[in-house]
């Protein structure tokens, strides 16, 4: 059976209580956690071992690559097309300030979208865990622990009985 489901799904009415038996779950040699929460639970991201993201690094690379493509691409336009207005020298940097700021801002949060559905694997339309009867309270006043069934340790009726002790208020097995 466990082959065939997603996992089991605990639901939790209070963030410490979530909290606490992830944190049991951990304690027990669980490793294949996530949570599904209304807000962001502080520390729960470290209980859960998550990734830290890296979309800050992709914007500046964005920028960087923005401003480079502004530059360069006024310096070949004034090469290849030289005009004299008002006596300013061929290269004045100082006028291509505009437009390399417009570039650098725009690359710079376009990569991070790319960067952002990306890393959080969207757009994802389906997910078992939809299938859930009460999931849709994890975006108002419930907070859910998942235990997936691709976990080492997961079977699924020690699985359930744990997290009926560690405070759940119902579980329930996810296909």
């Amino acid at each position: 059976m466990a082959e065939h489901s997603f996992g089991l799904l605990g639901e939790f009415a209070t963030p410490e209580a979530l909290l606490v038996a992830a944190r049991k779950a951990r304690e027990v040699g669980y490793r294949k956690l996530d949570a599904f929460t209304p807000f962001p639970v502080e520390g729960l991201a470290k209980v859960l071992r998550l990734p830290t993201p890296r979309i800050s690094i992709v914007g500046l690379a964005g920028g960087l690559a923005g401003a480079a493509i502004a530059l360069l691409m006024q310096l070949y336009v004034n090469y290849d097309y030289p005009l004299d207005v008002g006596g300013r020298p061929l290269y004045a940097l100082s006028a291509f300030a505009v437009v390399v700021f417009e570039l650098t801002i725009l690359v710079s949060a376009l990569a991070m979208i790319i960067a952002m559905l990306w890393q959080n694997g969207l757009p994802r339309l389906n997910h078992p865990i939809f299938s859930a009867r009460h999931i849709a309270r994890a975006s108002k006043d419930r907070f859910f622990l998942c235990v997936l069934a691709e976990d080492a340790a997961f079977d699924s009726e020690k699985t359930a009985a744990f997290l009926q002790s560690a405070g759940a208020l119902s579980v329930e097995l996810v296909s």
